[in-house]
């Protein structure tokens, strides 16, 4: 990998969000902060025992290069969150050449459930950006945590985009990986990488039923492939996927 450029002057926004049981079976959230870019909606639901629904949606153009976001998601015992956005995030280059930082940190007690499933984060030409993800799972937690990578508006050159995903259960480490892809880094667009694909991500499963074994398939248009591993015994399983755009992405990942 190249080397990581230091992050410059630009936007601080750290928003929160708490999702907590409710006496009548319902999620309520005692805190819901939003800050700078990040603007947190709760988007109705309806019905006893229903989870609650939290919709990011972009006050401003952001992570812009020099920017550092963090977010920060807690469900407690019993809760059941879904984390959704109202369109894709899209990193775009600053004035300074330094990357932008976007840190998460997700914890599902236990007994608790969450479903993250944004839409997808484009790194658009000249864009410089590190996005850290960490979650712990507690034990009989349920998790659905979906990630999909865009390189690039259509037309133009990607940017530079490096991910690292941290997952731990019941205090053990899952998972623990870093992608880096775009000019930065050698490497990622050949075969050993993404092979010309311009669209990656991963489902990652904790807790609940299980989809048996591990699998490998083909989806539509050239190089588009998805294989689904089991993790931790069967407590969990990751489907990583790669295909020409986001939709046909979007599909693999469904299939996983």
């Amino acid at each position: 990998m190249s080397t990581v450029v230091p992050v410059g002057a630009g936007v601080r926004a750290h928003a929160r969000v708490v999702a907590s049981a409710g006496f009548d079976g319902r999620t309520v959230l005692p805190v819901l902060e939003s800050d700078g870019p990040l603007a947190l909606r709760r988007v109705r639901s309806s019905g006893a025992g229903v989870g609650a629904q939290v919709c990011l949606v972009g006050a401003m153009s952001a992570p812009l290069g020099g920017d550092r976001l963090a977010l920060d998601v807690t469900v407690r015992a019993g809760a059941r969150l879904r984390f959704s956005s109202a369109a894709a995030t899209i990193a775009l280059p600053g004035h300074t050449g330094a990357a932008a930082a976007y840190d998460v940190r997700i914890v599902v007690e236990e007994g608790a459930e969450l479903r993250w499933e944004p839409e997808p984060l484009i790194a658009a030409g000249g864009s410089l950006l590190r996005v850290g993800t960490r979650i712990e799972v507690g034990a009989g937690a349920r998790l659905v945590f979906r990630e999909e990578l865009v390189l690039g508006r259509a037309g133009e050159e990607p940017g530079s985009l490096a991910s690292r995903l941290t997952v731990r259960r019941d205090g053990r480490l899952l998972l623990d990986q870093e992608t880096g892809l775009g000019p930065g880094y050698g490497g990622w667009d050949g075969p050993a990488g993404v092979d010309g694909c311009r669209a990656v991500g991963q489902l990652l499963r904790v807790g609940g039923e299980m989809a048996g074994g591990s699998r490998v398939w083909e989806g539509p248009g050239e190089g588009a492939q998805a294989a689904r591993m089991e993790l931790a015994g069967g407590f969990a399983t990751l489907t990583s996927a790669m295909a020409s755009d986001a939709l046909a992405l979007r599909g693999l990942l469904r299939e996983g």
